[in-house]
C-alpha cells in the first residue's frame, strides 16, 4: 500500500488492495510467492504481462485521443 501511495498519490484501503489482488490471482495474472516475514510478495505471470501490455496500449490510445480533443477545444 505504501508503494502505491508513493508512486500514485492514492491511498488504498486494505480491502480494496486485497480485493484487487484476489481478482488478479483469479485471472492468473499474478501468483503468490513464499511469504517473507509478514509480507506476501507476488510475481506477475506471462498472462499478466500480456494483459498489462494490452491495457497499456488501450490507455495510450485513450490518452492520445483525449489530448487531441482537448487541444481542439482549448487551443493547446
Amino acid at each position: 500500500m505504501e508503494d502505491i501511495r508513493e508512486f500514485s498519490g492514492t491511498q488504498l484501503e486494505p480491502g480494496t488492495l486485497y480485493g484487487a489482488i484476489a481478482r488478479l490471482e483469479e485471472k492468473d495474472w499474478i501468483e503468490a510467492l513464499p511469504a517473507e516475514n509478514r509480507r506476501r510478495p507476488y510475481r506477475i505471470t506471462p498472462a499478466g504481462i500480456a494483459a498489462f501490455h494490452e491495457q497499456a496500449a488501450t490507455l495510450q490510445r485513450v490518452t492520445t485521443v483525449g489530448k487531441a480533443r482537448l487541444a481542439m477545444l482549448e487551443g493547446f
